[in-house]
């Protein structure tokens, strides 16, 4: 039995389809050890779904490999190649500078998965990097991944988390650690730049081909199925970002490079769930003039997907006006879907099953109301479910939320006028917007409070963090304080890269 074999549920077979394409996709490079790995936590409902055994991942022989001190047999281990425009200023060569890519295995539904560890030790597109991660970031990413998943938004997740037992410098001194983090793929908007850019367009139509077949089967036999690849990746693109909104979610470094083909989220630096509800929400340290702000993120989508329709140009047409012109209109699905997603998540929120005219014009005379008067987005949402049909003592717990109450009791008449159109009766009607609206969010706050405990040995704060982030549509009364928003003295206004 091979060590692979031996941290498995079944024998299933360890795959590395990047290996396949052209030679500059990737560089071949094994994860470095860490000095004493030890395994903070397995996410074993996932170790399952992969169809891994999470009982021998825990063993010696499993951390090792979640550590990057055991390569698997068979694995073919790599970082990948890719660009960039950061904050949009074009970056030519950036690549996996801390990361490294075992391979892909085959899940329980037949979906191809990578497995890739982050934190694992130099590579040649490190530049001036180390190569590792500190524990914080590791930590903030598999609670904030895994908090996206509980609330069923297309996400990468985290399968383990490995505190690696030597330092890091960062500001200073800083405990390091590795984390395992599983995508559909790791194939990224600019990935096609760096080769687009480089003039390389054997290798662009490489990668478009192999995300045809990874990700977009469906279009294989289109007539046009480059024009179609960017419509498809367009529309998961749109239904991301709508989805992202309704949860109050701020990426933070929307960069071409952290903008997946496959339709994920991808990568928790930065990012953080707005607390109280402004539109020109900013958490990241880095984004100082708010180019990735919470109302810019469709915008900025948009912008990225044309980046990536720039690389296909010239395999969407021989003129490159026309090759222009298909662009433009593949690129239109993305605002089309955006607003259709966005709009029916909106009403679903609160609690309008039948579509009508004003609809969205009162869930934005809401959002108004709420940046106005300083609210809690979830909380907003979430107790807007418990009130009735008619103006009531329940109330309170909505106009609690409000600088200003009255603000929300002129707003709640016309939403009551509304709900007499429903064909619902209150008890539906309340059990479909607690289906849409969470209690629990991974808040800044409860984040750190983690992080800081786990790095003084207590690990109990991140189990009960999970717990609701796992069933975040629940309620949780024996945890129910890990709903309320923070105090003035919690808050947490600024959000950091990793690196």
């Amino acid at each position: 039995m091979t060590a692979f074999e031996a941290i498995r549920a079944e024998p299933l077979a360890l795959a590395n389809s990047y290996v396949h394409l052209p030679r500059g996709c990737y560089a071949r490079v094994n994860p470095t050890p860490v000095a004493q790995p030890q395994l903070l936590r397995l996410n074993r409902a996932l170790a399952e779904r992969l169809g891994l055994d999470p009982g021998a991942l825990e063993t010696a022989a499993g951390v090792a490999v979640l550590a990057g001190n055991r390569v698997p047999d068979g694995a073919e281990p790599v970082a990948l190649a890719y660009a960039g425009h950061q904050f949009g200023n074009w970056v030519p060569s950036l690549g996996d500078g801390r990361a490294v890519l075992l391979g892909e295995v085959v899940d329980r539904d037949g979906i191809r998965r990578d497995l890739q560890l982050k934190g694992a030790g130099l590579t040649p597109f490190s530049r001036q990097g180390d190569g590792r991660a500190s524990l914080g970031p590791v930590i903030r990413e598999y609670l904030v991944s895994e908090g996206m998943a509980g609330l069923g938004i297309s996400t990468t997740r985290a399968l383990a988390m490995v505190a690696s037992g030597e330092p890091v410098v960062r500001e200073g001194l800083e405990p390091g650690g590795v984390l395992t983090r599983v995508a559909a793929s790791h194939v990224r908007v600019g990935t096609f730049e760096y080769f687009f850019r480089r003039g390389d367009q054997d290798t662009v139509r490489a990668l478009a081909d192999y995300v045809i077949e990874r990700h977009y089967p469906e279009i294989a036999g289109a007539e046009r199925p480059y024009q179609a690849l960017v419509e498809a990746v367009s529309v998961r693109t749109a239904d991301l970002i709508a989805d992202w909104l309704l949860v109050g979610f701020i990426h933070g470094v929307m960069n071409t490079d952290n903008v997946s083909l496959a339709g994920e989220t991808l990568d928790y630096g930065p990012c953080a769930f707005m607390d109280a509800y402004h539109p020109a929400t900013v958490y990241s340290s880095i984004d100082v003039r708010g180019r990735y702000a919470y109302d810019q993120q469709p915008r900025i989508a948009h912008w990225n997907l044309a980046r990536f329709a720039e690389t296909l140009l010239p395999m969407l047409a021989e003129d490159q006006n026309a090759a222009i012109e298909t662009a433009r209109e593949a690129l239109d699905a993305f605002q089309h879907r955006f607003e259709v997603r966005y709009h029916a998540g909106l009403r679903r929120k609160l609690g309008l099953s039948e579509e009508q005219q004003g609809d969205v014009d009162l869930a934005l005379d809401l959002l108004r109301r709420m940046a106005e008067q300083d609210a809690d987005f979830t909380l907003t949402f979430r107790r807007l479910a418990e009130l009735g049909r008619e103006c009531g003592e329940a109330d309170g717990v909505v106009r609690e939320l409000f600088t200003d109450p009255s603000a929300f009791d002129a707003w709640a008449v016309t939403w009551r006028e509304r709900l007499a159109a429903e064909a619902s009766d209150d008890a539906a009607r309340r059990e479909a917007m607690r289906a849409v609206n969470p209690t629990y969010i991974p808040r800044n706050h409860r984040i750190q409070q983690a992080i800081d405990a786990a790095e003084a040995g207590d690990l109990q704060p991140i189990e009960e963090l999970m717990t609701v982030l796992a069933d975040p549509y629940a309620d949780h009364p024996e945890l129910a304080d890990y709903a309320r928003p923070p105090r003035p003295d919690e808050v947490i206004g600024r959000t950091f890269c990793g690196t």
